[in-house]
């Protein structure tokens, strides 16, 4: 990681980090991460041993994460509102040191806390000797997994330097999006803006005062972002490119942020923790196609499975055997459709509603029923039947109060003009709660 430091150093006094209205340039960052490791020395934090990092973005967690990879550790970051408990985080990961940074992210704490774990494929690779990073998946369909990666390998992808710009990272640092995200930044020389919370209003306050050039966010997020009118009370024109992935993307949320973003480029963007983020190109027609791929990965197609060889994939699950076949391919999971070069995807295979056999895609639903009156927002899941499988349900949150029947009527009409009849909603649930888990996608569940 030495090649990254060298970097920040020809940069001098220009910005790195703008965090909560604190600027940090590249010379503070350099001198930062050569204090942390000075610290990790002096504290007796050898290389190969697992630390953790408690905190959320902010230049001095980048920096002893930095330091930690210079120090060749295996570093685990964690958020206070991580989707993994802490606990259950340690028992896969193991620790020997924690390091918890106050809310802020400037002020930290060092400790030892040892939780041993016998893991042959950690043990293997400590004595490669490189720096590591473990990362964890959601579990949202099971127990989480532990995803260790050589934290070298990932950051090589940015070798070569691209055009700066000034950006939001807006997945958490325990994501590997988050992470690919504030690598892509600072390797580039550009400026990471950070907000105390991820709120519509404060990410739109953060662009009218910096300047904001790229925004990468889910879909999720764009969806809030229409129905709280907020881009009326900001300026938010020095948006030059809103990026999207780790969900499906509505075509009326495509739609609605075209037309509200005229002059921005929107690019669909897609990557695994396990495989990396893809290069990705969006068909300038608007839609909902796009080609993924770029230097060091492989993509091809099968049953309508989107597979992929990646030469940044992982080391492996800690915790689950490995998903990538003889010759390395990965199975994403990911149902896509084709045209050319370029895909579609149109859910994840665990997202997929089965009717009576029928494959029933959330997406294709509620992208109907957005385009609906007194329709806030939506999330349509499967729930289990004796008879069918499962059954098509809607969760609605609605701009004002109306009858359940009778807005079950109307989603009923909608959709019967659209779709095929075992699409259709057979229950629909009027909600007051957010629709989104915190990372800011869409949560399908009951």
């Amino acid at each position: 990681m030495q090649w990254l430091i060298d970097r920040f150093k020809t940069a001098g006094d220009a910005p790195a980090f703008v965090h909560n209205d604190r600027k940090v340039s590249y010379a503070g960052v350099v001198e930062t991460v050569t204090n942390y490791y000075q610290q990790i020395q002096a504290q007796g934090i050898k290389a190969g041993e697992s630390v953790v990092v408690l905190g959320d973005y902010s230049p001095e967690v980048f920096c002893f994460i930095l330091a930690l990879s210079l120090n060749k550790n295996i570093t685990i970051p964690l958020t206070r509102d991580s989707v993994i408990e802490e606990e259950v985080a340690l028992n896969v990961s193991g620790c020997n040191w924690f390091v918890e940074f106050e809310k802020g992210g400037v002020n930290f704490s060092i400790n030892k806390k040892f939780v041993p774990i016998d893991n042959q494929l950690l043990a293997d690779f400590i004595k490669v000797g490189a720096a590591g990073i473990i990362l964890f998946s959601s579990g949202s369909t099971g127990k989480p997994k532990g995803i260790l990666h050589n934290f070298e390998k990932v950051a090589e992808k940015f070798l070569k330097q691209r055009q700066p710009v000034i950006a939001i990272p807006f997945l958490m640092i325990d994501h590997f999006g988050g992470i690919n995200t504030i690598l892509a930044i600072t390797s580039s020389l550009g400026t990471v803006v950070t907000v105390a919370d991820r709120s519509v209003s404060s990410i739109c306050r953060a662009i009218q005062n910096y300047k904001v050039e790229l925004l990468p966010v889910t879909p999720s997020f764009l969806n809030m972002l229409i129905m709280s009118h907020a881009y009326r009370d900001y300026d938010l024109t020095s948006l030059k490119r809103i990026t999207y992935g780790t969900e499906v993307m509505p075509q009326s949320t495509l739609d609605k942020i075209r037309e509200l973003f005229p002059n921005a480029n929107l690019l669909q963007t897609y990557g695994l923790s396990e495989v990396g983020v893809l290069r990705s190109q969006s068909r300038p027609d608007g839609s909902l196609w796009v080609r993924v791929g770029g230097d060091g990965f492989k993509t091809k197609v099968v049953d309508g499975i989107l597979w992929i060889k990646s030469d940044y994939a992982m080391i492996g699950y800690l915790n689950a055997p490995s998903e990538f076949d003889a010759e390395g391919w990965f199975n994403t999971k990911d149902q896509v459709e084709v045209d050319g070069d370029y895909f579609r995807f149109l859910g994840r295979v665990t997202d997929i509603i089965n009717v009576g056999g029928q494959k029933v895609y959330p997406t294709e639903i509620e992208n109907i029923i957005l385009d609906m009156d007194n329709i806030k927002d939506v999330a349509v899941f499967g729930e289990p039947h004796k008879l069918l499988g499962q059954i098509v349900v809607a969760k609605v949150q609605l701009h004002n109060p109306e009858i359940v029947d009778e807005l079950k009527k109307r989603i009923r009409a909608a959709c019967h003009s659209k779709l095929a009849s075992y699409k259709i909603p057979a229950k629909v649930v009027i909600s007051e709660n957010e629709l989104y888990t915190v990372r800011q996608k869409k949560n399908r569940k009951a």
